[in-house]
C-alpha cells in the first residue's frame, strides 16, 4: 500500500515559483489524505536530487515540478531509472506534449483542429512576418504562457521581439484564434467539464493566469451544448492521442463567430493549486483538492 509519497516541486525552469506553489498545496493536501509526506525542492544540483530519493525511499513521487526539465520528460526518465512511480504522464507523452510542434504533428494525425503554425528561426521572424496578422508568437518549449506575444496590424515590436529573443533557436509563429479561451481536464480517461476564462489581458498570459484577480473562471462554459461536447471530444481525445496518463489539461479557443473549437496545447503537468483550473473542475465534478491528490498518487507508475 502507498504510504510514502516525495513531492518534487520547485526546479529550474522559468515556472519555478508556479511549481512551489503547487508543491505548498500538495503537500498538506497529501497529509490530509492520509499519506506520510517528503517534501523534495529540486535545484541545479541533479545529483543532490537523485539521493534524496534514495534516502527517502518514497512509494510514489508526486510530481509537482512545472516547464523545461519538469514536465518534459527529463525527470521522468530519471524516475523510471530508479524505478520509482510517479504522477502525471510518462516520458513519451510528457516531452511531446511540451514539444509544441511535435504535439501539433500528433494532433494533425489524430484529426484534430488547429492553428495554422509555422517554426522560423529569429532572423527570419526579423526579416518578415511568416503568417497573416494577427498572429502568436511563443517558444516551442516552454508552459504558462512564458514568452508568448500577439503581433496585429499595426504593431512594429516584431524585430525587437525577434532580437531579443531568449527561449531557444527557433519560434513558433501561430495563427490568432477569435474569440473564447476554454480549458478542458482530463482525469482517468472522462473530460472533467469545461471552464471558460475571461481577462482584462490582451489573452490569457502568465500574470493573468498567475496574478490575484488576473482571470475570471465560468464553470461550467456558457456554450451552446454541442460546443461543449466538442471541446470534451477534443480533449480526451489529444490526450489519447499523446499517451497521457492521470491528469492533463487541454486549452482551446472557441471561435463563437465562426462556430469552431480550436485545440491550442495540452498540459501534462497542470497547476495544482486549490484553485487552479483542474482542482476547480475536480471540485464542480464532487471531488475535493484532497481526494483529487490522493487519486493521483494512487494512479501513479513509472515507464511509457
Amino acid at each position: 500500500m502507498t504510504r510514502r509519497v516525495a513531492v518534487l516541486h520547485g526546479g529550474i525552469s522559468a515556472e519555478r515559483e508556479v511549481s512551489l506553489a503547487t508543491g505548498q498545496q500538495v503537500i498538506p493536501a497529501l497529509r490530509q489524505a492520509g499519506f506520510e509526506v517528503i517534501p523534495v525542492e529540486v535545484t541545479q544540483d541533479l545529483p543532490a536530487l537523485i539521493a534524496s530519493l534514495q534516502e527517502a525511499k518514497p512509494d510514489v513521487v508526486f510530481n509537482a515540478l512545472h516547464g523545461r526539465f519538469g514536465e518534459d520528460g527529463c525527470v521522468q526518465g530519471v524516475l523510471d531509472w530508479l524505478a520509482l512511480p510517479y504522477t502525471h504522464s510518462g516520458v513519451r507523452a510528457s516531452s511531446m506534449a511540451m514539444d509544441k510542434h511535435a504535439a501539433k504533428a500528433v494532433f494533425a494525425a489524430a484529426g484534430l483542429p488547429l492553428a495554422a503554425h509555422r517554426i522560423v528561426s529569429p532572423e527570419e521572424l526579423e526579416a518578415e512576418d511568416p503568417l497573416p496578422r494577427p498572429y502568436v508568437v511563443k517558444p516551442v518549449n516552454e508552459g504558462s504562457s512564458v514568452g508568448v506575444e500577439i503581433l496585429r496590424e499595426g504593431d512594429n515590436r516584431r524585430g525587437d521581439i525577434a532580437r531579443n529573443w531568449t527561449f531557444g533557436p527557433q519560434i513558433m509563429a501561430e495563427e490568432f484564434i477569435p474569440g473564447r479561451e476554454l480549458t478542458v481536464a482530463v482525469m482517468g480517461g472522462e473530460a472533467l467539464a469545461v471552464t471558460e476564462i475571461g481577462t482584462g489581458h490582451a489573452f490569457y498570459d502568465y500574470d493573468a493566469k498567475y496574478a490575484d484577480g488576473g482571470s475570471q473562471h465560468t464553470i461550467p462554459a456558457v456554450v451552446p451544448e454541442e460546443i461543449a461536447l466538442e471541446a470534451k471530444r477534443i480533449a480526451l481525445q489529444a490526450h489519447e492521442a499523446l499517451g497521457c496518463r492521470g491528469v492533463s489539461r487541454a486549452d482551446l479557443r472557441y471561435d463563437d463567430e465562426a462556430g469552431r473549437v480550436v485545440l491550442l496545447e495540452v498540459n501534462t503537468q497542470p497547476g495544482m493549486t486549490r484553485t487552479s483550473l483542474v482542482p476547480e473542475q475536480a471540485a464542480y465534478r464532487g471531488i475535493d483538492f484532497s481526494a483529487l491528490c490522493a487519486w493521483m498518487v494512487q494512479e501513479a507508475r513509472h515507464g511509457p
